[in-house]
């Protein structure tokens, strides 16, 4: 159960990026991340329940499915970043240097996002520990992904880093998924 509760801990960091991206954009708000971890919060526990019905059912490694998820996600993300960005400036004919502001729209796929992602870390952990998997896996992924995104949110806002970047942010977020994708599967390949 301890190895659930760290890797719960270890795979959550991503959060940590989520906030600063969020912190570093003055429209946002904290409540906007209580919702979104609330949100996440139930897709946790959901994603919980479905692994453990769906993990005998699998017929190949669910380290596989785990690894790909996560790799699509962080690509899928940073992508999402740079068109949106893109197409905002193509809209607006905003200048490269100029503030960026977060839109509601921006707001809920993030949301979605690092609701999905978090849900996929639930379900990868109870895949992986099959058996040994507690009730304690999504409430510890939770927990982690707020705890985590409102330090960092928090952190935004002060004055060292509100010089960072938002899309530097992004990259991190997105390669942090990618990292614990490929790290899934080197767990199934044996490297």
């Amino acid at each position: 159960m301890f190895m659930s509760i760290l890797s719960g801990l270890i795979v959550s960091v991503d959060a940590f990026f989520i906030g600063l991206s969020l912190g570093l954009q003055k429209k946002c708000k904290f409540w906007y991340l209580a919702i979104i971890n609330a949100f996440l919060f139930g897709l946790c526990i959901l994603g919980f329940m479905l692994a453990e019905r769906v993990y005998e059912h699998i017929p190949f490694e669910s380290d596989y499915i785990v690894g790909f998820a996560f790799i699509g996600l962080g690509i899928w993300y940073i992508l999402q970043y740079f068109i949106s960005d893109w197409v905002k400036r193509r809209r607006r004919g905003v200048e490269e240097n100029s503030e960026e502001k977060v839109s509601l729209r921006t707001l809920i796929l993030v949301g979605l996002v690092m609701s999905g992602e978090a849900m996929l870390i639930t379900m990868g952990i109870t895949f992986i520990f099959g058996t040994y998997s507690t009730f304690a896996i999504p409430i510890t992924v939770a927990l982690a992904h707020f705890g985590y995104s409102a330090l960092s949110f928090f952190l935004a806002r002060t004055s060292v880093v509100k010089r960072m970047p938002v899309a530097l942010t992004h990259i991190i977020s997105g390669a942090a998924l990618i990292t614990y994708g490929v790290m899934a599967l080197f767990v199934e390949i044996g490297i």
